[in-house]
């Protein structure tokens, strides 16, 4: 159960089940999923460049594969000034330019990031605050978020909820047997139709349908 994983990942989103019925999908089709894009637990952490997000949105940070998306917030800063993500990928500004800062500060504590995610940092040489850059702040079709709620010094963990997911696994495995008992039935009547006119072994035609469609539930459940 992937949810189940990601239960202590930063900024992870619950991935919810659809399950249609047998006797209208086959295969991956009977399943689907849905991301669950409510906002998680936030706790604090007292870090300076630890970000999270108590409204829905995700951050922007840049990759070989292009420009992706995350709630994890678990920011650092390299050698070069650059912040990066907990993976070493550079985060993003909302001109799309990763952010810089043009020297790095003698105290993380002296960066400071608004709710609306503009970054400024504290000049000791003319005692004054300079800013840096506004982080990007996206909804889930990769457009500016309306709402902007960056919390400095916080993270935000899953919205999984550990006792949601073993309930809903019994639900779950009781569906798919009544279904796969369903699309048995329906199966095994038409192989008869067959065999009524095509002569064909009912028995052995009808072993090798349960069978594929056994292999099919189960790889389906163990993916779920």
């Amino acid at each position: 159960n992937k949810n189940i994983v990601g239960f202590n990942n930063p900024g992870y989103q619950r991935i919810e089940n659809v399950v249609s019925s047998f006797s209208e999908y086959i295969g991956v089709h009977g399943l689907s999923t849905v991301v669950d894009d409510s906002v998680g637990r936030i706790y604090a952490t007292g870090h300076t460049l630890d970000l999270a997000l108590a409204k829905k949105g995700y951050f922007q940070y840049l990759t070989p594969n292009g420009i992706q998306q995350t709630r994890d917030g678990r920011f650092k800063m390299d050698k070069d000034g650059y912040l990066l993500t907990n993976e070493n990928f550079k985060v993003l500004s909302k001109d799309g330019s990763p952010i810089r800062f043009a020297s790095i500060p003698e105290d993380t504590k002296n960066i400071k990031i608004n709710t609306a995610g503009d970054i400024e940092v504290f000049n000791n040489k003319n005692g004054k605050m300079e800013y840096v850059a506004s982080l990007s702040v996206v909804d889930k079709t990769g457009s500016i978020a309306d709402e902007t709620d960056v919390r400095q010094g916080y993270i935000e963990n899953s919205n999984v909820r550990s006792e949601t997911e073993i309930f809903e696994l019994v639900p779950m495995k009781r569906n798919f047997q009544a279904n796969r008992q369903m699309f048995i039935r329906k199966i095994v009547n038409l192989i008869q139709h067959h065999d009524a006119i095509t002569g064909t072994s009912t028995e052995d035609v009808s072993k090798d349908y349960i069978n594929l469609l056994n292999k099919t539930i189960q790889s389906l459940t163990q993916s779920s």
